[in-house]
């Protein structure tokens, strides 16, 4: 019922989140440095033997091939098992009741490290967390909150997170430069912060590209000033995201970003079944994880989710957990573009695509959003 509630109310909370985040580690693969903050009492001991630690994760109801984020972070955990010669245990959640069950089933393993994939698994995570205060946790894509949804640290919880409206900002930008139809689209899974804020930084790109070259490219599904728009109530219903899709193709959108996971894939069987119309992926590189519509992809909005979990874990590992947040920006790597395949991008465009990434890496633009962390 909590998170319920909380869905209704993310938008007031999300400014508040992270007020006084402080800088990301290093997200490159295998990093072991302390991103700073306070180890807690739960964390590992220096120098205990990796074959002793246990990391674990579990999945919301979008599976561990769903080819984006929960397909990330096990491929996190994958590396840092691999990397360090820990022991793993990943569990899929198959809908939303099970994620108490899950999480709880996991600490009674004795899992040094528990991992929970997506904002759906805060309050799983949040309550393992604060009645287990000797084991670690952390959570992709949310922080931790009261009953009145206002932000709270946890000493042994470490939130993951991802400022992808710096990158949706530049794939936006890049959408509007290279329509042929004058019109893109978006649509989400669920109305959340983690979903929400793509969906802004690429009204944001589009609003920009019109700015600067006095064109009126439209967006279908999203209204970022009414934070109203299209979304297929989960990340599981394909056919939704391909009707929603199909929807788009026919009011004139000829490049569509969807947000929603597996969802995507019905967007991208919409696509294939048109002419000139083509994807904005997210989370992963949908070239590489979603294959079989590679043709179709133009480019892809990363979020480095992989090397976070797998950092993570290590830090853990070597006794240098903290509940510090992990923020991925474009300025860590943590967030970006994928490169754009299958499409030449005018000079004139990628130039002013690489002046805006600079900007906002130096701060001089900065992408407004109530979803950011």
């Amino acid at each position: 019922m909590r998170r319920v509630l909380k869905l209704a109310a993310v938008g007031a909370a999300a400014t508040m989140v992270l007020a006084g985040c402080g800088q990301a580690p290093d997200s490159n693969t295998g990093s072991t440095g302390s991103a700073g903050g306070t180890a807690d009492a739960g964390s590992t001991s220096t120098g205990e033997a990796a074959g002793d630690f246990k990391a674990c994760m579990v999945s919301d109801s979008g599976g561990f091939d769903d080819q984006s984020f929960n397909q990330s972070g096990k491929e996190g955990l994958d590396a840092a098992k691999d990397e360090l010669g820990i022991e793993t245990v990943e569990v899929e959640s198959q809908a939303d009741t099970d994620y108490a069950t899950n999480v709880n089933n996991l600490v009674s393993q004795g899992c040094n490290l528990t991992i929970g994939v997506g904002f759906l698994l805060e309050d799983a995570i949040q309550t393992a967390a604060e009645g287990n205060p000797d084991s670690n946790f952390a959570l992709i894509d949310s922080a931790f909150s009261d009953a009145e949804f206002k932000p709270v640290e946890l000493d042994n919880a470490k939130p993951i997170l991802f400022n992808t409206a710096e990158a949706s900002f530049l794939a936006g930008y890049l959408a509007a430069g290279m329509t042929e139809s004058g019109t893109v689209a978006t649509f989400g899974g669920m109305q959340i912060p983690s979903v929400s804020i793509f969906m802004d930084g690429f009204a944001d790109g589009v609003a920009k590209y019109n700015e600067d070259n006095g064109s009126d490219v439209k967006l279908l599904g999203w209204d970022k000033d009414k934070q109203e728009g299209a979304f297929s109530g989960d990340f599981e219903n394909q056919s939704q995201g391909q009707t929603l899709t199909e929807q788009f193709i026919a009011q004139g959108a000829d490049i569509v970003m969807p947000v929603a996971g597996p969802v995507g894939l019905g967007a991208a069987a919409a696509a294939a079944g048109a002419d000139g119309v083509k994807l904005i992926w997210v989370d992963s590189d949908g070239y590489l994880t979603a294959a079989e519509y590679k043709d179709l992809m133009l480019t892809s909005v990363m979020k480095q989710i992989g090397a976070a979990v797998q950092d993570t874990v290590a830090q853990t590992v070597e006794g240098g957990f903290t509940n510090e947040p992990y923020v991925g920006t474009l300025e860590n790597g943590g967030v970006g573009l994928a490169e754009v395949r299958g499409a030449e991008v005018p000079a004139e465009l990628q130039t002013k695509l690489d002046e805006y990434k600079e900007q906002i890496i130096s701060g001089e633009l900065k992408i407004e959003t109530p979803n950011a962390p």
